[in-house]
C-alpha cells in the first residue's frame, strides 16, 4: 500500500515565501498545517491568520511497484486517452508538436498542458481524481479524490523511484482562513469493493437512470444537417426493431456555436419546435447538443458581446481550442452570460420541447483558474448552473473533467469522438490526447467502465456498422460495437438503421444481448485487448486487435 513519506506545503505573503517539508501537523504563527489519516483516508488542511496566497500543495508516498502491476490514472477529461500502463508506460504531452503549429491550433486548451509538466521518462505519467494500481491477483490498490469540488487532484507515479505523488491544483489560491486541501480515500480490495467504498465515501447513491438505446446525427452528417434528413433518419431508427429511448440532434441546427436560439432556417424552415414534436411523437425524448461555455469567431456573440469572454491576464480572449471558426471560453461568472443560458434553456426545454440536452466542450468554463477559485472549483459551479438551467430535463455531459460530473448528469462521455478510421485521419497521431480515435475510444470505455451506474450512465459513443462512409474494417466496427454495449449504458447510433442489411442486423442483435453480460476483467495484452466477461453463468474470453 500508501506509505507516507512527507507533505510539502508553499505559500507566500506579505511579499514573501514560506516552505514546509514534513510528515507531521505543523503550525506558526502565520498558519497551521493540519495532515490526518486513519485506516482508508488521508486528509491534510490549511489554517491561516492573513491572507496568504498558496504555491504548492502535495504529499509524496513510497510505493512498491512489481513487474506485473498494471496502472491506471484518469485522464483530465471525456477525451483525455485513459488506459491502464504497465510500469514502464508513459503519457505524451503536445511538446513533440511545433509551438507555431500548437498555438495556431489551441491545442493545450483542450487539456492540461498549461499546468501539468510531462515527463518523457518510461514509468513517469500523472492522471486526475482517481487511478488504481492493479496486482496479477485481482487486487486493486486505489486513489480518489473525495473533494474535487475545491480543485482538481493530480496524482503521478514515478516507478523507477517508487513514488505516489498527490498534489492539489490550487497553485495561485489566496485564502483568508481555511482551506480544505487534500482529501484521500486511499483502499484496497477487489474492483468492486474499492469503487464502491469510493463512491460511498463521496456519498454518491448508484444511480437511478437506467441504459438508454438511440440515434445521434453527428457521425452520420456532422453540421451537414436538416429538416428532411433528420426526420429520414427519425424513420429508419423507428423501423429497426429495437425499441429506441432518445433520438437526439447535433451540431448544425444553429447558425453558429454560441447562438443558440439563432436557427438555420435554411436548413430547419419549420423551426426546431416542429422536429422535437416529431420526435416526441415517435415515442422517443428529444435531444438537442449545446455548448454552452464556448462560442465561435463568427457568431454575434463574439463580434456584439466581446465582455462575455472569458479573458486572460493581459486581457486577451481565452481560446478554447481550433474547432468551428474558431473557439473562445465564455466567463461563467458574468451574469449577462448567466442569463443568456437561462433563457437559451428555458427556450429549449421549455418552447421546443427537447427533454435531453448533450452538453458539450465543457472544460472550456475551467481553462483559468482565478485568484479566488481554482479551476475544480470554477468547474463545480459551472456545472451546478447546468443542472439548475436544465431543470427536469436530462443532461448528457460531454468534454468535462470527469470527478465534475459525478452525481450531477444522468449521462457522461467516457471517451474521446470515434472516427470512421480505426484511430483517426494520419496526421491525428501526432495530436494531443483528446484527438478523436476509435481505438482510444474503446480503451477509455474498458478503463473507465466501473463508473457505469456508479457516477452516472456510461456513453461511449456511437457505434457504427455501416459499411460505408467508413474506414474500419468489419472486425474493428465488430469491436467497437461490442465493447460500447458491453461497457456503457448509453446506446448511440449514428447510422440509418433502416438501411442495414442482414449482416449488420445480426451485430445489432448480438449488441442487444451483449447489454446483459459482465466484463469482469480487462487487460492489454501485446497488441490484443483481452476481456472475460461473463453471460448467461458462464464467462467468455474475448480478443480484440489494436
Amino acid at each position: 500500500m500508501f506509505k507516507l513519506a512527507n507533505v510539502k506545503f508553499a505559500y507566500r505573503t506579505g511579499g514573501r515565501g514560506y516552505a514546509v517539508t514534513t510528515s507531521e501537523s505543523v503550525s506558526n504563527s502565520r498558519m497551521a498545517l493540519e495532515i490526518n489519516t486513519d485506516s482508508e483516508t488521508f486528509n491534510v488542511s490549511v489554517k491561516t491568520k492573513s491572507a496568504i496566497e498558496i504555491v504548492k500543495l502535495a504529499a509524496e508516498f513510497v510505493y512498491e511497484f512489481t513487474e506485473a502491476d498494471r496502472i491506471f490514472l484518469n485522464g483530465y477529461q471525456s477525451w483525455t486517452d485513459s488506459y491502464e500502463h504497465d510500469i514502464h508506460g508513459r503519457v505524451r504531452g503536445i511538446d513533440h508538436i511545433p509551438e507555431l503549429v500548437s498555438e495556431k491550433y489551441a491545442f493545450s486548451a483542450y487539456g492540461d498542458y498549461t499546468f501539468v509538466k510531462y515527463s518523457r521518462r518510461k514509468g513517469c505519467f500523472h492522471g486526475f481524481s482517481y487511478g488504481y494500481v492493479k496486482h496479477g491477483n485481482g487486487i486493486f490498490d486505489f486513489i480518489g479524490s473525495l473533494n474535487e469540488n475545491s480543485g482538481f487532484t493530480l496524482i503521478k507515479v514515478n516507478t523507477e523511484k517508487k513514488t505516489v505523488t498527490i498534489e492539489k491544483d490550487c497553485s495561485g489560491l489566496n485564502i483568508t482562513d481555511r482551506y480544505d486541501g487534500l482529501s484521500i480515500y486511499l483502499g484496497s480490495g477487489t474492483e468492486s469493493d474499492v469503487f464502491d467504498a469510493y463512491f460511498a465515501l463521496l456519498g454518491i447513491a448508484p444511480t437511478e437512470e437506467k441504459p438508454v438505446f438511440g440515434y445521434t446525427s453527428w457521425y452520420r452528417h456532422y453540421q451537414d444537417i436538416n429538416e428532411k434528413c433528420i426526420l429520414k433518419d427519425l424513420d429508419g431508427i423507428k423501423e429497426c426493431g429495437c425499441a429506441s429511448d432518445i433520438f437526439q440532434i447535433d451540431d448544425g441546427y444553429q447558425t453558429a456555436v454560441g447562438d443558440w436560439l439563432s436557427t438555420d432556417m435554411g436548413k430547419f424552415p419549420n423551426g426546431m419546435k416542429a422536429v422535437a414534436d416529431k420526435i416526441n411523437e415517435a415515442g422517443m425524448t428529444a435531444g438537442l447538443w449545446l455548448a454552452p461555455f464556448v462560442c465561435e469567431e463568427k457568431s454575434d456573440i463574439f463580434r456584439d458581446r466581446r465582455d462575455w469572454l472569458l479573458k486572460d491576464g493581459k486581457g486577451e480572449p481565452v481560446r478554447a481550442g481550433s474547432n468551428w471558426s474558431g473557439s473562445y471560453a465564455l466567463d461563467i461568472y458574468n451574469e449577462e452570460v448567466r442569463e443568456y443560458l437561462r433563457k437559451v434553456f428555458r427556450t429549449v426545454t421549455e418552447e421546443w420541447g427537447f427533454g435531453l440536452l448533450k452538453l458539450d466542450f465543457l472544460y472550456a468554463a475551467c481553462i483559468l483558474p482565478r485568484a479566488d477559485k481554482t479551476r475544480g472549483m470554477i468547474m463545480a459551479d459551472g456545472m451546478d448552473f447546468l443542472r439548475e438551467c436544465a431543470g427536469t430535463a436530462k443532461i448528457l455531459g460531454c468534454g468535462v473533467p470527469l470527478a465534475s460530473a459525478f452525481g450531477k448528469v444522468a449521462y457522461c462521455r467516457i471517451g474521446t469522438d470515434v472516427t470512421p478510421e480505426w484511430d483517426g485521419k494520419t496526421y491525428m497521431k501526432v495530436l494531443h490526447r483528446e484527438r478523436p480515435s476509435s481505438k482510444y475510444s474503446i480503451l477509455n470505455s474498458v478503463f473507465r467502465r466501473q463508473l457505469n451506474g456508479r457516477a452516472f450512465i456510461n456513453d461511449p459513443d456511437v457505434f457504427m456498422l455501416r459499411d460505408t462512409d467508413t474506414a474500419m474494417a468489419h472486425s474493428q466496427r465488430q469491436c467497437l460495437a461490442e465493447v460500447n454495449a458491453l461497457c456503457g449504458g448509453v446506446l448511440f447510433t449514428s447510422d440509418d438503421i433502416g438501411e442495414y442489411g442482414s449482416e449488420q442486423t445480426a451485430l445489432l442483435e448480438d449488441m442487444m444481448t451483449m447489454k446483459e453480460a459482465t466484463v469482469l476483467a480487462a487487460e492489454i495484452v501485446g497488441n490484443e485487448l483481452v476481456l472475460a466477461i461473463e453471460t448467461d453463468g458462464r464467462t467468455v474470453i474475448k480478443a480484440y486487435k489494436l
